[in-house]
């Protein structure tokens, strides 16, 4: 029943990133919101949400992790109330960040409590398992649930969703979780803020750069800002008595590379839910309910991966399921990128889709253990707090990078369609274009699915880099598989 209770945490946190998904075209029809600012939908959550993790990590070591769990998920169902009742663009925005503010306190420290709830070896494992399913197969169920609520009611029900599943969670976590013994320290507000404007701007940059150029004085601004600010981040944690962010965890070549792999998987599966959204309900004329459901295959897929990582790894160790994993999601993504107005679902969609997830499934098991594994009691909240700002971060830079270029390909492909259409257009169709700025559909499609392909190649480079990561950064020790197999000496 823990387990079940610390997985339903999870799973609605990181339903929500997706789930909201799916609800996008119904968003930007009600908030009239553009194409390449409809990002900060995901952006504005999983920003706050990535940059905030390490202190939520932090918060549960000192102040105890029951306590903060219950706390975090309070204002996550606070802000999805706030957020279902928006009635403009800045007021949903709003709402989104500060979702992400209550599941950065609630995500670290459920992921930290299992750490504390399980022994080390087979029990730990399949508790991992479990959560890494959740993790990485949560995004799929949200499509699927939000399709339902967008079909049946509205877009705002993707957001009001959250109150009752979480005031259950917040009801059952005195019954099943004990409270975790606390640990002297202090918070690292200045780690916390430079590390989240930091960023912001970034990913503020790319996207800028998405809508008015890589010329453009406030995208270059932008940039060079994020840089000021994450090197203060670094002196910051470097001359912290207690950093958010303890750098000698990087010292690890295992653990240092498994955030390499995560940051560079988190912007590809990101960026797989955000583009095939929009590509199957824009291009396939997909109902929002159809659309949940085309995805509904991931969930299943990435379970059975994330099934087999965790039986197994205490036989191979980690290793071979994140390169296999690897492998496999960068040959889904470059299979994705040959989609066009022609594709259809069954024929160009599902199969790469099944073998991404199948490889995802592989990498969150593995990727998780690797991260916790020889971990100190004191700092299991900071590193899997860093674990998960590594998935968000990963993924929001990411997808700010995919918008990036998507919007230049699609600007391309619109500079031949325009003038195809223009060339063939009645008087009335011109008209209609000039008040609108918007194409009949046969043009429109063609330049969303440039832009998506592009997006694609893109993502299919960040899943071979996390390859290339796994193959020459990480190195399996017997201690490790020890540990794994319940038969080693557990962290001091």
């Amino acid at each position: 029943m823990a387990l079940f209770v610390i997985a339903s945490c999870q799973l609605m946190v990181v339903l929500d990133i997706t789930i909201v998904n799916i609800a996008l075209p119904d968003i930007q029809r009600s908030l009239d919101f553009s194409t390449t600012s409809l990002s900060w939908v995901v952006n504005a959550y999983t920003l706050t949400f990535g940059g905030l993790l390490l202190l939520g990590g932090r918060m549960g070591d000192i102040l105890g992790r029951r306590r903060v769990f219950v706390f975090g998920v309070l204002l996550f169902v606070l802000a999805s109330l706030l957020g279902g009742l928006s009635q403009n663009e800045w007021q949903l925005l709003s709402a989104r960040a500060l979702q992400g503010v209550g599941g950065a306190i609630a995500s670290p420290t459920s992921l930290a409590l299992i750490s504390t709830t399980f022994p080390e070896g087979p029990q730990r494992n399949r508790a991992f398992g479990v959560f890494a399913a959740v993790s990485a197969g949560g995004g799929a169920i949200g499509l699927l649930a939000g399709g339902m609520l967008v079909e049946w009611l509205n877009w705002r029900w993707v957001l009001f969703v959250n109150v009752p599943i979480g005031l259950l969670i917040v009801l059952a976590t005195p019954r099943w979780i004990r409270e975790s013994e606390r640990h002297a320290g202090h918070f690292d507000i200045l780690g916390a803020m430079t590390s989240t404007i930091g960023m912001v701007l970034l990913v503020y940059g790319f996207i800028r750069a998405a809508q008015e150029g890589w010329r453009d004085g406030l995208t270059l601004g932008s940039f060079g800002a994020a840089v000021v600010f994450l090197l203060l981040f670094i002196l910051v944690e470097q001359r912290s008595r207690q950093p958010i962010t303890p750098l000698h965890m990087f010292a690890d070549r295992n653990r240092a590379g498994t955030y390499g792999i995560m940051l560079s998987l988190a912007a590809a599966i990101f960026g797989m839910f955000f583009f095939l959204t929009l590509f199957v309900q824009n291009v396939l004329d997909f109902s929002p309910l159809q659309a949940g459901l085309a995805f509904l295959p991931v969930s299943a897929v990435i379970a059975v991966g994330a099934g087999l990582a965790s039986q197994l790894l205490p036989k191979y160790g980690p290793k071979p399921f994140m390169v296999t994993g690897a492998i496999l999601a960068a040959a889904g993504l470059a299979w994705l990128t040959l989609t066009d107005v022609h594709s259809t679902y069954l024929g160009s969609i599902l199969g790469p889709m099944l073998v991404f997830s199948l490889g995802m499934g592989m990498e969150f098991v593995s990727l998780t253990l690797m991260a916790l594994s020889n971990v100190t009691p004191a700092e299991t909240g900071a590193a899997s707090g860093l674990l998960n700002a590594t998935q968000q971060v990963g993924g929001s830079l990411g997808l700010s990078i995919l918008v990036t270029m998507y919007g230049t390909a699609s600007n391309n492909e619109a500079d031949k369609q325009i003038p195809a259409f223009l060339a063939q257009a009645t008087p009335l169709e011109r008209l209609r274009f000039e008040r609108t700025g918007q194409l009949p559909a046969r043009f429109a499609d063609e330049i969303l699915s440039a832009g998506v392909s592009a997006a694609f190649i893109t993502a299919a480079i960040f899943t071979a880099i996390a390859a290339v990561i796994a193959l020459l950064v990480i190195q399996v020790r017997p201690s490790d598989l020890e540990r794994l197999q319940g038969g080693g000496v557990p962290a001091a």
